[in-house]
């Protein structure tokens, strides 16, 4: 059992609690407040002087997948040999042992959604996992999460662009490759749908492995996550999903501020980002910090996102601060980076807020991440658990 005291807990669920208090045992959290009752026995973090805040939550980006410092022996995040592969799992491409891991959880970040890149029309589906571990079984948080798919220039280049030479070599190919995908995935679901209603009287669906990756999303039990960066393609992803009446979440975004009426209209979560670094495509042409505070501004949920490797997922915390420096209110960065994420994949059960029943994953800082450069992370606990001491 831990408890943790003196403090300036920042719940996420609440206001900040001077010189509060949270206690910890089994994993979870059993409560915070300005006082709680805690055992004789507790071991006791002093954290005066220091932030206490949720472990932050990372909602797209390729770590374990897009490994750090190595070629294309940890490169397993895209199988650029068929634009349409639904059937890939992130969870089967993830090395926790990636020394990205430590980079992250070392600065407070303890959750994050990975899964396969952007090459793909439709790449596969992404996972929630915890950062600290050896096996990626006993990490999840969730999976699958969403399976992702992709927009404008990345299939066009991996296929139209390469020697390969097959579609999508435009932006018509992606969509009606898209749209070819879930229209089989719907007759496959109502198939399978009336032979489970009638055994007797139907025949079972031949097996279909890229079409049975396609039932959770055509079940609404995860949506599709949308990689779309430019205002036509953001268009283009909202316009399939209607078709078919899916769920669907916009990934990057990056022209959300020049169109953030018309999203709001939507209503579909915006996972913003990468914002850090340079415009490397023509399609980033617009990027810039504005874009969550726009978009929050117009009433909608935003996540801001590394993109991890492209930013490497320490820094998720200055992305927040930058967005912040741009306009975006201090409690709406903080939510960017740790609860909304968490409702937007619907981990929010489990994390992104310090309250009572939730995973004890808690970042103890000198300074502020999203204000001070020169923060220190102390420690930070996931599932309960120690992972990183500054002491140590």
């Amino acid at each position: 059992m831990i408890l943790i005291q003196n403090g300036r807990v920042k719940t996420m669920a609440g206001p900040d609690l001077e010189n509060g208090q949270v206690l910890v045992d089994g994993g979870k959290i059993l409560a915070v407040g300005q006082a709680v009752d805690a055992p004789a026995g507790a071991r006791v973090i002093d954290a005066a002087g220091c932030l206490v805040a949720p472990g932050f939550v990372e909602g797209h980006c390729h770590i374990g997948l897009d490994e750090e410092a190595i070629g294309f022996e940890g490169a397993d995040y895209n199988e650029s040999t068929d634009p349409v592969t639904p059937h890939m799992r992130g969870i089967d491409g993830l090395n926790p042992m990636d020394e990205a891991f430590f980079n992250a959880y070392s600065h407070g970040v303890t959750t994050a959604v990975t899964g396969p890149g952007s090459a793909n029309v439709v790449g596969g589906t992404f996972l929630a996992v915890k950062l600290k571990g050896r096996r990626v079984d006993d990490m999840v948080v969730k999976d699958p999460v969403a399976m992702k798919i992709a927009f404008g220039e990345n299939p066009k280049r991996c296929y139209g662009g390469s020697s390969q030479k097959k579609a999508p070599i435009t932006r018509m190919g992606t969509a009606a490759l898209l749209r070819e995908v879930l229209a089989k995935a719907q007759r496959y679901a109502e198939a399978l749908a009336d032979w489970e209603r009638n055994p007797s009287l139907c025949k079972r669906p031949e097996f279909d492995a890229k079409l049975e990756a396609m039932l959770p999303v055509m079940r609404g039990e995860i949506p599709l996550k949308s990689h779309a960066h430019r205002a036509d393609d953001i268009f283009t992803s909202l316009r399939i999903a209607k078709e078919f009446g899916v769920g669907i979440t916009l990934d990057h975004c990056t022209d959300g501020h020049l169109i953030a009426q018309d999203l709001a209209k939507e209503g579909r979560p915006c996972l913003v980002g990468p914002t850090f670094g340079s415009k490397s495509k023509f399609e980033l042409k617009n990027k810039a910090w504005d874009t969550p505070r726009v978009l929050a501004e117009n009433g909608l949920k935003v996540a801001i996102i590394t993109d991890a490797p492209v930013i490497p997922l320490q820094y998720l915390p200055l992305c927040a601060g930058l967005a912040m420096q741009a306009g975006l209110p201090e409690e709406e960065a903080w939510k960017a980076v740790t609860i909304n994420p968490a409702e937007i994949v619907g981990i929010a059960d489990r994390v992104g807020s310090l309250e009572p029943g939730k995973d004890a994953d808690i970042a103890i800082y000198q300074g502020d991440p999203l204000r001070d450069l020169q923060c220190q992370t102390l420690y930070t606990l996931i599932n309960g658990e120690i992972v990183y001491s500054r002491a140590t």
